[in-house]
């Protein structure tokens, strides 16, 4: 400021503390003036008042101090040629800014320019905060995805912004003046150091301003913008009201998706009972689900039973899948309704007569896959809107006849593939079907469950290997002595020799049917 430098400034202890923040500045001669002060005040003064001895000065010091005040400026000529070196030894032990001017200045003056600077500061800090206000409202009301939030912040805060997991994985970033690529390749490791006690926290070693993306029991995630300097309260609050925007933004996500998810369920569920019904039809087309001169393919996936990932947390990974589906089915641009049934992820796509059908659904079903690990089943497809439960009920069987048994190409399972299988798992609901099961199986079951002695297991690894007792034993992780043990004590249990052909049919088609059963949903 002119007003300051005209007077010859010089500082004379605690060069360290320049930087205290200046609330406002007053000017006084009383020696015992520091209670007087607020924290953040500067003082301006002659010096023709404050005390003579060394002692008088330090007590003078210390009362500034316990003020918090900002900084003392003494202007010499009238009291001081040289500031007294007790002053200044007590203004370093204090930690508080000791100034000389060296030439008479108007303190008034000063004060105003300073005054004017701290207004103007406020000003600007006020309209930054309309501004971080009035872009984040626009974003809420818009329902502004997370790209155009983070866009957002990194314009506003003109520095780096990550988007992180609950996991501490990077979801999304926006790059600032700096390369950050080193900071993202050890980001998780990173991030977990950056400690998150309250709300929003600022990583000083690191550089980074963190906040939390939803409530504290239910985050699911954190912002982070880098700032190397302790941030304002500006960027606090736009880091806040980003991480709010972020959150609502899921809930309007998740409201929407709930809300076309359920609709769908219902859908599903009125074609499988009347496909005809005009009502339902008509509900379709404004769902977005074309009927008129168009083709339809049923199909119905489920997680990836060799995947250890499909059986923990079973509604979410059904979520998760449902969610590929939709997004394959958006990037082909193929009308579907989708939503989960009975444990499985069920969807309906429709279309025009002349497309191939089967290339529809194949392509559908490998970008699903390369999202989620899944057994895809299809029904054939269906040339009118009144044969659209049959391609649904089909897609349906063709995944209930694979059971508990591995998959074994990585295309789309239809009727062709399942042969028995397909049979009875139209069958498995038939009580004759479900008494002939008991009576193969019941007294293996039986002997297995008091004795632990793996004879169905043994029975099945035999009929899976019709041609190598060798592989049959391998499959089972047992010598082939173990293995030739186990099936002469099934035969005594069934009282039947395995080496009969129609024994080996009915079994096979026992445990078949047995499993299908189990792979039924509750």
């Amino acid at each position: 400021m002119p007003a300051v430098r005209s007077a010859g400034p010089r500082v004379v202890a605690c060069p360290t503390r320049l930087d205290t923040a200046v609330r406002w500045v007053h000017s006084g001669e009383l020696a015992d003036i520091g209670p007087l002060l607020r924290e953040g005040d500067l003082l301006l003064s002659t010096g023709v008042a404050m005390p003579d001895t060394d002692e008088g000065l330090r007590q003078m010091v210390a009362g500034l101090s316990e003020s918090g005040a900002a900084g003392l400026v003494i202007e010499l000529g009238r009291r001081w040629r040289d500031l007294p070196q007790a002053l200044a030894a007590a203004c370093d032990e204090r930690q508080l800014p000791l100034i000389a001017l060296a030439r008479e200045v108007r303190f008034a003056a000063v004060a105003q320019a300073v005054g004017e600077r701290i207004v103007d500061e406020q000003l600007t800090e006020l309209r930054e905060a309309q501004r971080v206000h009035d872009t984040f409202t626009e974003l809420s009301i818009a329902e502004a995805g997370p790209g155009d939030i983070l866009a957002a912040v990194q314009r506003l805060a003109g520095a780096a912004v990550v988007l992180e997991s609950e996991q501490h994985h990077v979801l999304d970033y926006r790059a600032g003046p700096g390369d950050i690529l080193a900071v993202l390749a050890d980001w998780t490791t990173a991030s977990k150091s950056m400690a998150l006690d309250g709300r929003t926290s600022w990583d000083s070693e690191r550089g980074w301003l963190v906040t939390r993306v939803g409530k504290r029991d239910r985050g699911w995630g954190r912002l982070a913008v880098q700032s190397w300097t302790a941030p304002t309260a500006r960027q606090v609050v736009m880091v806040e009201r980003a991480a709010a925007a972020l959150a609502l933004h899921r809930l309007h996500d998740r409201q929407r998706d709930s809300a076309v998810r359920r609709t769908h369920h219902e859908l599903l569920l009125a074609l499988l009972a009347d496909p005809t019904s005009e009502e339902v039809l008509r509900r379709c087309q404004l769902a977005g689900l074309p009927t008129v001169r168009r083709q339809f393919a049923g199909l119905t996936l489920r997680p990836q039973i060799t995947s250890p990932a499909a059986t923990s947390t079973p509604g979410l990974r059904l979520d998760e899948i449902a969610a590929a589906v939709v997004h394959a089915a958006h990037e082909l641009r193929v009308p579907a309704l989708v939503s989960d049934l009975d444990g499985e992820v069920r969807a309906l796509l429709s279309f025009p007569s002349s497309s191939d059908g089967d290339r529809v659904v194949d392509e559908l079903a490998a970008r699903v896959r390369r999202r989620q690990e899944v057994v895809v089943g299809a029904g054939r497809p269906a040339t009118r809107a009144a044969e659209i439960d049959r391609t649904l009920r089909e897609s349906r069987q063709v995944i209930a006849s694979l059971g508990g048994a591995s998959v074994r190409h990585d295309g789309v399972y239809r009727l062709d593939d399942v042969h028995l299988r397909g049979l009875l798992a139209m069958l498995h609901d038939d009580e004759r079907v479900q008494l002939f099961v008991r009576r193969e199986l019941t007294a293996l079951k039986d002997h297995d469950a008091e004795w632990h002695t793996g004879l169905l297991a043994a029975v099945r690894a035999l009929l899976m290997y019709p041609t190598s007792k060798s592989d049959a034993a391998a499959s089972l992780h047992i010598s082939r002595p173990v293995f030739y043990d186990r099936l002469a004590k099934a035969e005594r249990v069934l009282g039947a020799s395995l080496d009969d052909a129609d024994i080996r049919v009915s079994l096979h088609v026992a445990i078949i049917a047995d499993e299908i059963g189990s792979a039924e949903p509750a």
